[in-house]
């Protein structure tokens, strides 16, 4: 992951964000990392791999013995 510092942000912010379209570009002010710039794209599959993990794991921990239909919980787990 690349870093900047805040002014490098400030001069050539079109740049940078076009760097953060892949990876993560990591904004420094003092030589302390202060924030992560991500492309939009990028953005988009964290989100989206997030949301799939949270609904895999609400799946597995969902326990069928009870009488409840798959069906039924897919539909309210949106899935």
């Amino acid at each position: 992951m690349d870093t900047i510092s805040i002014s490098q942000l400030k001069t050539h912010p079109a740049k940078i964000i076009e760097e953060a379209t892949d990876y993560p570009v990591g904004i420094t002010n003092r030589n302390k990392t202060k924030a992560y710039l991500l492309g939009a794209e990028l953005y988009g599959k964290i989100i989206s791999y997030l949301e799939d993990f949270i609904d895999i794991k609400d799946v597995k921990s969902t326990d069928f013995k009870k009488g409840r239909d798959f069906e039924k919980i897919t539909k309210e787990l949106g899935i």
